[in-house]
């Protein structure tokens, strides 16, 4: 008689490989990695966003910053990102009219706030100690040797300094002082440092559960600009990448959007 205990031994094992095959059981997800390009001033949130994520995920997230114009330039050159969290609308759209995004992937993910900051003095939401003074009249009377703000050719930080400099008629007394930063986070590097006096910056560098984190600011009226409304987009070279769709849908989940809020972020 030909034993049959070692079939019965493996019958169990067989079982269990059919149901997964035919998916009655769940498989373990498979970790991957993802490249993601994100614009400057969300350098703070992301990084916030990322060990959030990466507690509750098995994937790995790696992160390069910049202006929102140079990293659009090396994706348009080829460079291997799976993602891209920009600092406004234009530049996701330009993304896909060049054909280098997954269709229908672009969303908003935030809307930043400007903020006219300087660093030292007692910590307070209003320049010069008074909350309800605005810079426009001491950037008239030349109060300040150098003004930072980012390139506004590159970022949309920069270009909405430009606009609320303008709105406010004081663009053209401003221009002597004026120190351009390659990204919103080079213009806060100028005045964390000293080598401005002040700045344009981007709210979400500065502030933190409600409240700023150092020095003195004014916070720019979001009417007196473009919104800055930011585009995040999954590209071509990430549409097969499971790391890089499932941060971006993490990006919309409720969890996101509570700690964008932390940052100064318009929900």
């Amino acid at each position: 008689m030909v034993s049959t205990t070692p079939f019965k031994r493996l019958l169990p094992r067989v079982l269990v490989t059919l149901a997964m095959l035919c998916g009655g059981l769940p498989t373990v997800a498979m970790a991957a990695e993802a490249h993601i390009a994100v614009a400057a001033n969300f350098t703070a949130p992301m990084r916030a966003l990322v060990q959030q994520f990466s507690a509750r995920s098995p994937h790995t997230i790696r992160v390069v910053t910049g202006s929102t114009g140079k990293l659009y330039s090396q994706i348009f050159h080829g460079a291997p990102f799976d993602a891209f969290l920009s600092a406004d609308q234009t530049t996701a759209a330009r993304l896909n009219k060049d054909g280098l995004t997954v269709a229908n992937s672009t969303f908003t993910y935030a809307e930043g706030r400007l903020i006219f900051w300087r660093r030292g003095g007692e910590r307070t939401n209003g320049v010069g100690g008074d909350n309800n003074l605005p810079p426009w009249e001491a950037i008239k009377r030349r109060d300040f040797s150098h003004i930072a703000i980012a390139n506004p050719k590159l970022a949309p930080f920069g270009k909405a300094a430009v606009q609320a400099l303008q709105r406010a008629g004081v663009y053209e007394a401003a221009q002597r002082a004026l120190v351009y930063g390659e990204s919103v986070t080079q213009a806060h590097q100028f005045v964390a440092a000293g080598a401005a006096d002040a700045g344009f910056i981007s709210l979400s560098q500065v502030w933190q559960d409600g409240q700023l984190i150092s020095g003195q600011g004014w916070l720019v009226p979001a009417r007196w600009h473009d919104p800055i409304r930011q585009d995040a987009v999954l590209l071509k070279r990430g549409a097969s990448n499971q790391a890089a769709i499932a941060f971006m849908a993490f990006l919309k989940t409720a969890a996101a959007k509570r700690t964008l809020a932390q940052f100064g972020y318009i929900e």
